[in-house]
C-alpha cells in the first residue's frame, strides 16, 4: 500500500489524483499528494459516480455520472475499473460522449470471464482466476447474476511448483460457492498432479469431499462438467484462462480451455 501511495506522493500540483472512495485505502493515498484530488465510487456521491443498472453474464448496463452505457464486462470489480477509466479519461480532457461510445466497444481480455453458450442453454465461463481471492470474486459475481436458484459447477486445479498453501484454500472457496465441484490438473509442471489434487482436498470437509469429483485429465474434467450441466446452469473453468498450453514435466503441450469448452458445448 505504501508503494502505491508513493506514486501519489510524487505527483506535481498540476496533475490529478483519482482514487476509489469505496476503498478504505483511497483517502490514505491522497494524504500527502499535491495533485488535484478526485474520487470515484459505486456506493456514494463522488466526482465520478458509477452504478450497475442491470448485470448479465455477458455484459452490464451502467450509469456513469447520469449517462447510460452498455459494456461487455460483468462483475463489481469490472464496474469499478470502468468507472475509474471513465473518470481518468474525462480528467485527461476527452469528451464524455466520446468516452462512453468507446467504452461500449471495449471487449474483455481473452480468458478473463470469457463467456460461451450452448444451444442447449448451458453457459460456460473461462477465467484466469488462480488465487483464492480471484476465485471468490468470479464465483460471487456469477452467483449474484444467477441467484440462489441457479446452479454453478466449478472446474479448478492448482499449478505445480508454486504456492502450496493456497491449494486447500482454492478447493474450500470453490466448494462453498458451487453446487458441483470438479478438481483437476492445471499446469502440474514437475509435480505429481494427483498429489496436488490431494492437497486441494485438505480444504474440504467430509460432506464436501463426497460431493466433489476428481478427474485428473483436465480435458475430461471439463467435458464431464459440461455434459452433466443442466440447461440454465453455469460451468466455471478456472485457473488457466488465456493460456494455450499445459506444462507437464517441463514440456508444454498444446491445451486451451476455450477450445475444450467450445467442443464440449457443441456436443450438447
Amino acid at each position: 500500500m505504501n508503494a502505491k501511495k508513493s506514486f501519489f506522493d510524487m505527483l506535481p500540483a498540476d496533475a490529478y489524483a483519482l482514487v476509489n472512495s469505496d476503498d478504505k485505502a483511497g483517502a490514505y493515498m491522497l494524504q500527502n499528494t499535491r495533485a488535484r484530488k478526485y474520487t470515484y465510487s459505486l456506493r456514494r456521491d463522488a466526482d465520478f459516480r458509477g452504478r450497475i443498472v442491470e448485470q448479465r453474464l455477458d455484459g452490464t448496463l451502467m450509469m456513469l455520472n447520469g449517462r447510460e452505457v452498455e459494456v461487455q464486462f460483468t462483475g463489481n470489480f469490472n464496474a469499478y475499473n470502468l468507472t475509474a477509466v471513465y473518470g481518468a479519461a474525462i480528467l485527461t480532457g476527452f469528451n464524455p460522449e466520446e468516452v462512453l461510445i468507446n467504452m461500449s466497444r471495449l471487449v474483455p481480455v481473452a480468458g478473463r470471464f470469457q463467456t460461451f453458450r450452448s444451444q442447449a442453454g448451458v453457459t460456460a465461463i473461462v477465467d484466469y482466476a488462480h488465487t483464492p481471492d480471484a476465485l471468490v470474486n468470479v464465483l460471487d459475481t456469477i452467483r449474484e447474476i444467477v441467484g440462489v436458484e441457479g446452479e454453478i459447477t466449478t472446474v479448478v486445479g492448482c499449478g505445480g511448483n508454486r504456492d502450496h498453501g493456497k491449494r486447500p484454500m482454492m478447493a474450500h472457496e470453490a466448494a462453498i460457492r458451487s453446487n458441483h465441484l470438479y478438481l483437476t490438473s492445471d499446469n502440474p509442471r514437475n509435480e505429481d498432479p494427483e498429489a496436488i489434487i490431494d492437497q486441494m482436498k485438505e480444504g474440504l470437509n467430509p460432506a464436501q469431499l463426497r460431493a466433489t469429483l476428481t478427474i485428473t485429465d483436465r480435458a475430461q474434467a471439463i467435458r464431464a462438467a459440461i455434459h452433466a450441466a443442466k440447461p440454465g446452469s453455469v460451468v466455471l473453468v478456472a485457473g488457466k484462462g488465456h493460456e494455450t498450453y499445459q506444462e507437464i514435466n517441463g514440456i508444454r503441450h498444446h491445451f486451451d480451455d476455450r477450445e475444450v469448452v467450445e467442443a464440449a458445448l457443441a456436443e450438447l
